[in-house]
């Protein structure tokens, strides 16, 4: 079958779909001799642009031959972001840390899931792609808040062990990815033999497809127009939270459906990195980065950038380009069959940047997988991936951060970009210029 008409075929016969799966094929998730698009928040009918159905077919078929593969009768999921992704439903960022939403594959049956009160009835007349019987009402407890005595755990544990057993999978080991405790109880008592199902799903959701790309390069380009924003409010007198505010604003007014969290660090507070932000007023001469952590239809951005106010000093330069190199070097490792080990080592040792382990130094020197959730595989990092390296894949997509701190002692460089793995290398998503140390409203040339 020539690739090129691969995924039309895919859509007329579901049995092909594995074949997504081989790596043989991964280069048809997209044309590498083309310019990855950004093509806009709507569909129109002159250009092609995400197709949705593609999107939800390829991922539930990812899902299904990780399931296959893992020896796992079915998958039993609570992460918002899993269950996003095996049946394309979603009901606002309410639902991220309630717990209350969950989804089952099992076997080769179609998905089912069991939603928030009226959130069911809406799948059934709005997700044409769901069977209307699996969409159904569910609530486990709300974080324990429903003692689990009453008994709602208890009977969906029975609901689904029903299922589980009218797929022919019930002897089978099931795939949890995380659940409230005593839901595990009543899942066990139920005689469900509970593993790990987590890792299954993060292994489906390494590849992207075109679709999840364009996705992902959309997201990029909003958080673009955002640093253009914030390098044109940079002056004496705004406020961390002034930034944040604005920042935030302007995302939602983009299309993000979901501004996780806004980053912005300044001056004394850069070293070491804090990882929020407050009302500390920007000074001139402050070194200042900030994080941009939004989604566009659920495709995150992990995005930092170091500007300063007006002017620096030589030892923030020297710092901003020391973070530039370390992160030069690492995105020049990303390819197609490299192991996440030869990435880190590019990095510098905890010790070399003034901290005692790697432990205390993670996630300064840091890669990890972009997709629906922030961290997805393979995560690189010198704590875990000199040991435990990981190959690198074509369609996987990377964030990846480098810091470091200034002889002043308090000022701080933080850099970011966003990857995606190619047929030969990597493209860089993230645009906003970060080849030298940025100067916001410099007070006078160089």
């Amino acid at each position: 079958m020539c690739e090129n008409h691969l995924w039309g075929e895919v859509s007329k016969n579901p049995a092909l779909s594995p074949l997504l799966l081989k790596p043989h094929h991964l280069e048809t998730n997209w044309n590498w001799q083309k310019h990855l698009p950004s093509p806009g928040f709507i569909s129109v009918d002159f250009e092609k642009r995400v197709d949705h159905d593609r999107l939800r077919k390829y991922r539930l078929a990812r899902a299904r031959q990780a399931l296959k593969n893992s020896g796992l009768g079915a998958l039993l999921l609570f992460d918002t972001n899993n269950i996003r992704y095996v049946s394309s439903t979603k009901i606002g960022e309410w639902e991220r840390d309630k717990m209350s939403r969950f989804c089952l594959l099992a076997g080769d049956e179609e998905p089912i899931v069991w939603d928030f009160g009226s959130a069911a009835v809406h799948h059934k007349q709005n997700c044409d792609w769901l069977q209307p019987d699996n969409c159904r009402p569910g609530m486990v407890g709300l974080r324990g808040t429903v003692p689990p005595d009453v008994g709602l755990m208890k009977n969906h544990a029975k609901e689904i062990m029903d299922l589980l057993k009218t797929a022919g999978v019930a002897d089978m080991q099931i795939g949890v990815d995380y659940a409230e405790t005593a839901m595990f109880f009543e899942l066990q008592k139920a005689g469900m033999n509970i593993v790990d199902g987590q890792q299954v799903m993060l292994s489906a959701r390494e590849i992207k497809n075109q679709d999840e790309l364009i996705l992902l390069n959309q997201a990029a380009a909003m958080v673009d127009g955002v640093y253009h924003m914030i390098y044109e409010e940079m002056k004496p007198g705004v406020r961390e939270n002034d930034i944040v505010a604005k920042a935030n604003k302007l995302l939602y007014e983009l299309g993000s459906d979901d501004v996780e969290a806004i980053n912005a660090i300044s001056g004394e507070r850069c070293n070491p990195h804090p990882h929020n932000f407050t009302d500390r007023i920007f000074r001139p001469g402050d070194q200042a980065f900030f994080d941009i952590l939004q989604s566009y239809q659920g495709y995150r951005t992990c995005y930092y950038r170091t500007l300063n106010v007006g002017k620096s000093t030589p030892v923030q330069r020297d710092a901003y380009k020391q973070a530039r190199e370390w992160l030069d070097a690492s995105i020049a490792m990303i390819k197609p069959g490299v192991s996440t080990d030869k990435v880190a080592a590019v990095w510098p040792k905890a010790e070399e940047f003034g901290f005692p382990s790697e432990m205390a130094a993670f996630g300064l020197q840091f890669g990890h997988g972009l997709g629906l959730a922030l961290h997805e595989r393979p995560i690189i990092s010198r704590l875990v991936s000199m040991e435990n390296p990981m190959i690198i894949e074509t369609g996987m997509v990377f964030a990846l951060e480098t810091y470091c701190p200034a002889k002043d002692g308090y000022s701080a460089a933080r850099i970011e970009e966003e990857v995606v793995v190619t047929d030969k290398g990597c493209k860089v998503i993230t645009l906003f210029p970060a080849e030298e140390l940025p100067i916001a409203n410099a007070y006078f040339s160089a």
